[in-house]
């Protein structure tokens, strides 16, 4: 047809996506206009090293998923044309190397998409551990009867509660604004919240040890980075009120698990935790036996709206690099600091 593009001269993008995930990033409208602005590479076996290598000659742009092969030299080799990285998830420093900046190829990330349903599950863990649903819970399915069952530590409603945050990150800060919102008192430790933000987030800015032994829940919402690696230990546990419940839907890079397991058992805290030093949690866990404790397997950014947000705006990152429209959520090499 006269001024149709030569298909030769059309760009190409690889989709390193496989295909249970593809179902559940790309909404079928969403995938048309991948597919009109380019054409297609797709990787089913996404983690297969040698298959990305194979399909990245000639591209524009690739779109990775979890459990990607890392983007560095050896890849960047076959990447003749390369111009975007698009990750469809939040923390890009497992998928890419310095290498890759170095070039002067764009990376993005779509860890904005998850903030709000992440903050939602530590809101529904934030009601579950004050008013001790998980500790009924678990005594009505263990069997006990109906009188033992109702026994439980003092329960509390969420307005006027003391809420710790440790992090004023994008899920902070979600978070923050869910609580408040539910009348809670919210303090907050992060270094670089500055105090017209604090004043902004209606929050009061402490430090870490205030934060912990005033608390009736602590909520950790920090970056993963070498200054965060165990921040919360024994010595920080040990400053909790009895009866108070930590939060982590974060990573369990944070929390130093042993020392979070000793108090557990000791039964003088309670936890909501969607994230372990073991990913699968093994089957015999002791955490998995403590009825103080409610469990979720990594799952918090799970929802059907968060995964298809996710899909959207590493879709839309590669349609603004065809258009020659600057990215929406760049990140720079200083991303590589955050570690998972």
């Amino acid at each position: 047809m006269p001024g149709s593009p030569d298909p030769a001269d059309r760009s190409r993008v690889v989709v390193a996506v496989p295909p249970e995930l593809r179902a559940q990033f790309f909404t079928a409208g969403v995938w048309r206009e991948l597919e009109r602005a380019a054409g297609l590479t797709v990787v089913d076996d996404h983690s297969d090293r040698a298959a990305v290598a194979a399909a990245l000659p000639g591209a524009r742009a690739l779109i990775t998923s979890w459990r990607a092969p890392k983007v560095d030299a050896g890849l960047l080799a076959s990447a003749d044309r390369l111009e975007l990285v698009a990750h469809t998830g939040s923390a890009v420093a497992p998928y890419v190397t310095e290498e890759v900046f170095r070039r002067g190829i764009l990376v993005t990330q779509a860890g904005d998409e998850m903030a709000r349903p992440v903050a939602e599950v530590a809101l529904a863990f934030t009601l579950s551990l004050l008013h001790r649903v998980h500790r009924f819970d678990h005594a009505l399915r263990g069997g006990l009867e109906w009188d033992a069952a109702s026994e439980a530590p003092p329960r509390h409603e969420i307005h006027g509660s003391d809420i710790g945050v440790i992090g004023a990150s994008r899920t902070g800060r979600a978070y923050i604004a869910l609580v408040r919102a539910m009348g809670a008192r919210v303090c907050v430790t992060d270094p670089y919240l500055s105090d017209s933000d604090a004043e902004a987030l209606g929050v009061e800015s402490v430090p870490l040890e205030t934060l912990l032994s005033r608390s009736r829940i602590v909520a950790v919402h920090a970056p993963v980075t070498e200054e965060t690696h165990r921040m919360i230990g024994a010595e920080q546990l040990a400053l909790m009120p009895d009866g108070a419940g930590l939060v982590n839907t974060a990573r369990s890079w944070l929390v130093d698990e042993d020392a979070l397991l000793a108090e557990l058992a000791a039964g003088r805290l309670d936890a909501a935790i969607d994230v372990f030093d073991a990913e699968p949690l093994p089957t015999g866990h002791p955490f998995r036996a403590l009825p103080n404790v409610l469990l979720t397997p990594h799952q918090a950014a799970g929802s059907v709206e968060c995964r298809q947000r996710l899909g959207a705006s590493a879709v839309d990152e590669v349609l603004r690099l065809l258009a020659g429209r600057p990215p929406a959520h760049a990140v720079t090499a200083d991303a590589l600091a955050r570690l998972h």
